[in-house]
């Protein structure tokens, strides 16, 4: 008599998100964060899919979380379950008529710290049954996310758009000089890059979009580059700047966020590929999910 198959643990799709937000963000605490759960809760709902699974899935720690082999096969499989769920409600939701689901959103910093609040604001009133997961990220993961179908849209530099991807314009930021106060250069009104390239610098996320783009600039002038120190983000770039020890160019919408004070002081960039354009990009699908085409069409506006 052939023995009978095991019986296929019963799986609580909450616990197993809870799960791979926690892999995500590589701690408890922050996943319990994110997902607005006590961690203790979120902890025991992880200890509940182990036993069920019987196998531990992380390895917990002073430093925070590792998954083992399990668990990384878990959070792999678990990451496109969570997705085909989303998607099957979503759709599901859509068919009534009304927009709802959950939109991936992935942004560069330009965007964030420029027009995207307002306009996500907006979103938000008229689809308030919408959830918008939102991530900063470097224009070039934006685009690798898109690609990979882990982003249903995204904002990022313009660029020529990969084969796959659909494009739109989503706002015009050009580049400029911010200068501290006093700086040699104020005097003129439109400054060159050649001029300001020798002057000190403070450079913004090394192997970034706009980092790599002032190095190639620089290379096909042949002008000396100077960087005087290099931060991660543009409001820790402003305060370089305020302290005096570089000029920097920044996307004017990372100027309006960060350098509004009389330290500072803004200049025209005199080059003709300051002129900088963000975009929405997102894999080409047909049909998209109801909640990711409004979502398009608003933040075109």
């Amino acid at each position: 008599m052939a023995n009978p198959a095991p019986s296929v643990p019963r799986l609580d799709p909450y616990s197993l998100r809870l799960f791979v937000a926690a892999a995500e963000a590589g701690s408890i605490a922050r996943a319990a964060e994110r997902e607005h759960i006590a961690a203790s809760a979120l902890s025991r709902r992880i200890a509940d899919l182990e036993h069920a699974l019987g196998v531990a899935l992380l390895v917990r720690s002073a430093r925070g979380i590792e998954l083992t082999e399990a668990g990384r096969c878990v959070f792999e499989r678990g990451t496109r379950i969570e997705a085909e769920l989303q998607g099957l409600v979503s759709e599901v939701w859509g068919l009534s008529g009304n927009v709802v689901g959950t939109v991936r959103l992935y942004a560069n910093a330009s965007a964030i710290v420029g027009e995207l609040p307002e306009r996500l604001q907006a979103f938000k009133q008229r689809y308030p049954a919408v959830k918008i997961a939102l991530q900063e990220q470097r224009s070039w993961e934006v685009m690798r996310a898109c690609l990979d179908d882990r982003a249903d849209l995204g904002i990022a530099v313009a660029t020529q758009a990969p084969k796959g991807l659909d494009s739109w314009h989503f706002a015009s930021d050009p580049l400029i000089v911010l200068l501290p106060a006093g700086h040699e250069l104020t005097a003129q009104t439109r400054i060159a890059f050649k001029d300001i390239a020798g002057s000190g610098l403070v450079g913004i996320q090394a192997g970034g979009a706009l980092d790599q783009l002032i190095h190639e600039r620089a290379e096909v002038a042949r002008v000396p580059l100077r960087i005087e120190v290099t931060v991660n983000s543009f409001d820790a770039a402003c305060r370089m700047v305020q302290a005096g020890l570089g000029a920097a160019i920044v996307p004017t919408s990372a100027a309006t966020a960060y350098a509004g004070s009389g330290a500072f002081e803004r200049r025209e960039l005199a080059e003709s590929w300051a002129q900088r354009e963000l975009r929405l990009y997102a894999l080409h699908k047909s049909p998209r999910l109801r909640a990711v085409d409004v979502l398009i069409d608003m933040l075109q506006r």
